[in-house]
């Protein structure tokens, strides 16, 4: 007999998709908004640094997935998922005050982080369901990658519409200020509504933890995850730039 669904893991899963979707909206900001400065002639940054800017907040998301998932492992995903919201507001909102490539290397940096609630969300929704609904519930909190649509897709118009159509390209500051706001405000709603739950493996060790490292398996899901899911990352990111610089396109239609 199939094991019953826990009071409140539907609105657990609700939020962890919505936290996922901002972060997934914020861990891919940079293609829209490197490609805005430097098009609007805001920054005269080369296609090497227009590069870096682009993979350093991917970088640090991936990177850091591995040691918030056995966080959120250990002391499960509610107060981890708030944290990291939390953090990445703070370079996020900070971008206003870039004044060079190395400010705005160093705030994707941080914002980048972002990257890493897949991670938390997939550690926190699994433990909240039995084993005949992970895959569905899993499914549902994966939606959460349009928040890369809607970066791409709504960013640039509100961007234009911020500016006055280029008018003053200097308000491009208000749109990291909102995307900080918004980060803040969910994780302030996490903080209320989410309720904590730790896996029943939460006592492991960290060489228990990390023991499935040795199963080549792991290593070959991890080689399809990274070429799937990173040539969609890359996609995303590089085709606004890709658009606007070799057919001319404008920003809202390359979005």
């Amino acid at each position: 007999m199939n094991e019953r669904i826990p009071a409140g893991a539907h609105r657990v899963l609700f939020l962890n998709t919505l936290a996922f979707t901002l972060c997934f909206a914020a861990w891919t900001f940079n293609g829209v908004m490197v490609t805005y400065l430097v098009d609007n002639g805001i920054f005269n940054w080369s296609q090497v640094e227009i590069g870096w800017l682009l993979g350093i907040p991917i970088l640090t998301g991936s990177i850091m997935r591995l040691p918030l998932g056995i966080l959120t492992d250990k002391y499960g995903g509610k107060w981890i998922f708030v944290g990291l919201l939390l953090f990445t507001a703070i370079p996020m909102y900070l971008l206003n005050f870039t004044d060079s490539f190395s400010w705005y290397a160093l705030m994707s940096f941080g914002f980048g982080l972002a990257g890493a609630g897949f991670a938390v969300g997939i550690g926190y929704t699994s433990v909240w369901y039995p084993k005949h609904w992970q895959g569905r519930a899993l499914g549902i909190f994966g939606a959460g990658n349009a928040g890369a649509a809607i970066t791409t897709l709504l960013a640039p118009t509100a961007l234009n519409y911020f500016t006055d159509n280029g008018q003053n390209p200097s308000a491009w500051t208000t749109l990291p200020t909102i995307y900080a706001a918004v980060l803040v405000g969910i994780a302030i709603l996490f903080a209320l509504l989410a309720q904590n739950k730790k896996p029943a493996t939460s006592t492991r060790t960290m060489a228990q933890t990390l023991q499935p490292l040795g199963n080549i398996r792991v290593w070959r899901f991890g080689l399809y995850y990274f070429l799937v899911f990173g040539c969609f990352v890359a996609l995303s990111q590089w085709l606004v730039p890709y658009f606007t610089n070799v057919y001319g396109t404008t920003l809202v239609i390359a979005g």
